[in-house]
């Protein structure tokens, strides 16, 4: 599987500036079409949802396709799609929402290899109520999730899971199923982040394991904001607080206020873009986005190999820590006597965009040694071009002396 790589370049106008963009895990560029359809269904005619005119229809018809569209996308139904600011939001409102009837002595497992926006939530949850918190450690010579103690991390009390499907600080993807077979042995529902995974590979919520997933657009050719699917039966037993008029049906139990069509469009639109991008003879769009990601990680596997080509050359000037088995195209670098910080501001001069931190991977940064500064993050995304590699590590070559 292939794809026209200059043709699919020429839908985003951020990348007519020349700037060769490495940032994807912190938010991809955007093509011209979701950019569209959110000012054309915000400059409507649009009113809040309704049967009895055009611009009533226009915001119901908006919830409905966004909602069929991520279902699509993270194989789920679209009864099971909750839409939420940020994966940030819809962590802190469930983990409100399960904790509620928490005691002391329960636990809650984290990991060491999450973003924060899937850690402080639980862990804030469950020193509200008293419960204990559980970490999976992260071994920092491979990059990998620590299991020797799995066994002894869950128990008959454990009331939550959560876990990445992909590190965006490090790539790493650690075996969820597993691990989510594990805890429901336990009884213990899986919350999954896969903010970063879903930018890669294409989300499977069943084969995953998770009762919760959740994943960004903004991560994946869309506008800012994030979704969370799962199945409607299971978002049924979860009762949230909420307005007395609002409605009482799933999913729509968990937004709150007036929910914003345009970003909506745009969600649908982002994964149209997806499905489109080399969907073969499918006809459908869930078959359309498996054949396009079989050629997107087709894509980035080839670039990646490139990379980790020119980052062999450097030898000992940099150090790699993005090293697990499994793993998607981002590489986290440092330079031995160099500052991260320095090489992301040097190739910013060069209209190389890597940017460098801990991304809000505080405890992976921690956990590989690298305390709160992280390094310098390389990350692969649909647009990107051999020859910006090759740009990239000539600015890292020339920055290394």
């Amino acid at each position: 599987m292939s794809f026209d790589l200059d043709a699919f370049r020429a839908r985003f106008p951020a990348l007519e500036t020349g700037v060769a963009h490495f940032d994807g895990p912190g938010g991809t560029q955007t093509p011209r079409e979701v950019g569209e359809a959110i000012a054309r269904t915000l400059t409507g005619p649009l009113s809040n949802r309704g049967t009895a005119t055009t611009s009533e229809r226009n915001a119901t018809d908006a919830v409905a396709a966004m909602r069929a569209a991520v279902g699509d996308l993270l194989g789920v139904p679209a009864s099971g799609v909750v839409y939420g600011r940020s994966a940030t939001q819809l962590a802190y409102d469930f983990s409100r929402h399960l904790s509620r009837d928490w005691v002391p002595g329960d636990e809650v497992v984290v990991t060491r290899l999450d973003h924060d926006s899937n850690v402080r939530p639980w862990v804030q949850a469950a020193a509200r109520t008293g419960a204990t918190v559980r970490w999976i450690q992260l071994d920092p010579a491979t990059g990998e999730l620590l299991f020797d103690d799995l066994d002894e991390v869950l128990s008959e009390r454990t009331r939550v899971v959560a876990l990445t499907a992909a590190s965006n600080l490090i790539g790493t993807m650690p075996p969820v199923r597993a691990i989510a077979d594990a805890a429901h042995e336990r009884g213990a529902p899986v919350y999954v982040d896969a903010v970063h995974y879903a930018a890669h590979e294409l989300v499977d919520r069943e084969a995953l394991g998770a009762d919760f997933v959740v994943c960004s657009p903004y991560k994946l050719l869309g506008p800012h904001c994030a979704v969370l699917g799962a199945d409607p039966v299971l978002l049924e037993t979860i009762r949230p607080d909420k307005l007395a008029p609002s409605t009482d049906a799933v999913p729509e139990r968990f937004e709150f206020g007036t929910l914003p069509y345009e970003t909506m469009a745009g969600v649908t639109a982002a994964v149209e873009v997806l499905a489109g991008l080399a969907p073969g003879d499918a006809t459908t769009r869930r078959g359309a986005l498996v054949a396009s990601f079989e050629a997107l990680h087709a894509h980035e596997s080839s670039l990646l190999a490139r990379l980790e080509g020119h980052l062999a050359s450097l030898g000992d000037r940099v150090v790699v820590w993005s090293r697990a088995a499994r793993r998607t195209p981002t590489v986290l670098m440092t330079f031995p006597g160099r500052s991260a910080a320095e090489a992301a501001e040097y190739l910013g001069l060069r209209q190389v965009h890597a940017p460098s931190g801990n991304f809000y991977a505080l405890e992976a940064s921690r956990a590989l040694g690298l305390g709160d500064g992280g390094g310098l993050r390389v990350g692969l995304a649909p647009y990107t071009t051999a020859s910006e590699i090759d740009r990239l590590a000539e600015g890292l070559t020339a920055f290394l002396g």
